[in-house]
């Protein structure tokens, strides 16, 4: 949104997206709770959550995931016309991406795209229309995520094994997983300095992209083949922290 403006958006733009965006999370994670329950039950590092625990009813979590839904599609409807076109194809990849993990390993880049998607979404809530950093910065995000998200699967592979799920780590192993996700965030930073020249961001821009950078440099040199001890850390901490940066590179490109 900041930078299809070149700036503050507006209240009224800033409020719907944001509505937007809690309404289509909402839909996509209790979706995801929903189709997930009986493999969640079985897998020691998801038994606790609330279905498998019981603590919710999957008719509920359905209820909440179609009000989510339909509260995007309000949303979308006070940004402009082809925000509201667009929405229920974004609803397709939000509902749709929790299905891929049953039936291909791209299941990481199809999550990274489904995210993405929320460029795309701002940029054109501002602009109503798509433009090419818009899809840069859809890029970056699809790759961004992909790449942690295939640290995270490492520590599934035995139950994905056994159970018949999809995933990287699965299919060719820890070491490959951990090298394509390095391959992905190398694109992740070539996307993002992509994104700062095509928009004619200032310095200040550049000096977080380089913390960026340091941090994703960081994020794999916490976990190994062997050693995942410290995967939390790199895939919650470091991650969230490049969200934040990212944010206010863009505001201080722009201001400077």
């Amino acid at each position: 949104m900041v930078l299809a403006a070149r700036g503050w958006p507006g209240w009224w733009t800033v409020v719907w997206v944001t509505v937007a965006m809690a309404g289509g999370r909402t839909c996509a994670m209790a979706t995801n709770r929903v189709i997930d329950r009986f493999i969640d039950a079985l897998n020691p590092r998801t038994a606790g959550r609330h279905l498998p625990r019981g603590l919710l009813r999957a008719w509920e979590l359905t209820a909440l995931a179609a009000a989510g839904a339909a509260l995007m599609v309000v949303a979308a409807g006070m940004l402009n016309p082809l925000c509201l076109a667009l929405a229920p194809l974004a609803l397709v990849f939000l509902v749709g991406y929790s299905y891929t993990k049953y039936v291909t390993w791209t299941s990481h880049w199809i999550l990274g795209f489904t995210d993405g998607i929320a460029a795309g979404g701002g940029w054109i809530a501002v602009t109503g229309r798509f433009d090419p950093p818009a899809l840069a910065l859809w890029f970056a995000l699809t790759v961004w995520i992909a790449g942690f998200d295939l640290i995270y699967a490492c520590q599934d592979v035995d139950f994905d094994r056994a159970h018949g799920l999809h995933s990287v780590p699965a299919r060719f192993g820890i070491a490959a997983a951990l090298a394509m996700a390095r391959l992905n965030h190398a694109l992740t930073a070539v996307a993002l300095a992509a994104l700062g020249w095509m928009t004619g961001l200032g310095p200040l821009y550049w000096v977080g992209w380089l913390v960026i950078v340091a941090l994703l440099a960081y994020e794999h040199a916490l976990v190994r083949p062997h050693d995942l001890s410290r995967l939390n850390i790199a895939f919650f901490n470091v991650n969230g922290y490049i969200a934040v940066i990212a944010l206010i590179a863009v505001i201080a490109g722009l201001w400077r």
